[in-house]
């Protein structure tokens, strides 16, 4: 899923890789933790859906519903909205992004990032017109999710990865470290079952415990030592679905379970 070398090739490994499954998935949101008096209650779904192939590239559309419950009696309500597609060589990604909080008008980024030679130019539509350039070694999110299958293939326990999503303001790019644990085998169901768990599609499949830091590259710390904006935990199959979400936002942490999981058919390439 849902940051995080020459970025223009393709991960080692990628070419003799499982391809990834075009698939809808319904994650159920719930509170893990919270840090500090920030968080009381926490309930909400994410809907993800992911299609396409190496030959026509990737689609990905993602929602987010939440309702966070404060000390106050104070409820907040926000509503994620995405759609993304990424060609399979990584050098192009489009994207839309509209954010809701409770009743406010919504805020959203339109845009497109194009690698051309040793240049990446995003070009934005909103939240306003703007052109500016990336590091050519910068990735984008389904890149992102290859690199990280292809380092656990090769047994590697850490990645870091630059990598933009178009989110936040449509500027921000993250410098991210990716942590990856032992393989899990197919035949090792889940402590907690869940959607995947009945899935034909990914009853034989290896999966890895990953957990992704997001960093903004922009900010400077004074220790040397810096906060993540976010990180995200997850099972990572080797066809590209996660299992077992967990989002961690510094002030509380949120679950997401696997409610339910729906494989697409693919188009093969011509």
């Amino acid at each position: 899923m849902a940051g995080p070398g020459s970025a223009a090739k393709a991960a080692p490994g990628a070419a003799t890789s499982v391809p990834f499954l075009a698939h809808q998935a319904v994650y159920d949101l719930s509170l893990r933790k919270a840090r500090g008096n920030s968080v009381n209650n926490a309930r909400g779904r994410i809907l993800y859906s992911f299609t396409g192939s190496s030959c026509e590239g990737y689609t990905t559309d993602f929602r987010q519903v939440s309702e966070l419950e404060s000390g106050e009696s104070k409820t907040t309500m926000s509503d994620l909205r995405s759609t993304s597609w990424e060609d399979a060589d990584g050098k192009s990604y489009r994207f839309k992004i509209e954010t809701r909080m409770n009743d406010s008008a919504p805020a959203a980024v339109d845009g497109i990032a194009e690698r051309s030679g040793h240049t990446i130019t995003v070009k934005l539509k909103q939240p306003k017109q703007k052109t500016f350039t990336l590091d050519e070694g910068t990735v984008f999110p389904t890149e992102q999710v290859k690199r990280i299958i292809a380092a656990a293939k090769e047994g590697k326990s850490v990645l870091e990865l630059v990598v933009y999503d178009g989110s936040d303001d449509g500027e921000k790019v993250y410098n991210t470290l990716t942590v990856i644990g032992q393989p899990i085998p197919g035949d090792r169901k889940p402590p907690q079952p869940d959607a995947s768990s009945s899935s034909d599609a990914l009853k034989a499949m290896t999966r890895w415990p990953v957990t992704v830091s997001y960093y903004d590259r922009a900010a400077k710390s004074e220790t040397g030592e810096q906060t993540p904006v976010y990180a995200m935990s997850f099972e990572l199959y080797e066809n590209g679905v996660s299992r077992a979400l967990v989002l961690d936002y510094n002030d509380f942490v949120i679950a997401g379970a696997m409610g339910k999981i729906d494989a697409k058919d693919t188009k093969p390439c011509k």
